[in-house]
């Protein structure tokens, strides 16, 4: 118990850091119509399934359509 509380200060920002970028690729996943590759559900499910950073980091690297 004592290791998960000295990992916390680490742990929180983390969290915070990726909730956010999880946020922010659903809101732009949702307002746009085009994308490079694949459909609104395909990078729905990619950066919902890959939540940890990898998810939102490919839809913005292979899915995002240049405006």
């Amino acid at each position: 118990m004592s290791e998960i509380r000295e990992l916390l200060p680490f742990l929180i920002p983390l969290v915070a850091i990726q909730m956010g970028l999880l946020g922010y690729t659903l809101y732009h996943i949702l307002t746009h119509n085009t994308y490079k590759r694949g459909s609104r559900g395909l990078w729905i499910a990619v950066t919902v399934i890959g939540m940890e950073f990898i998810g939102p980091i490919l839809y913005f690297l292979l899915g995002k359509e240049e405006s």
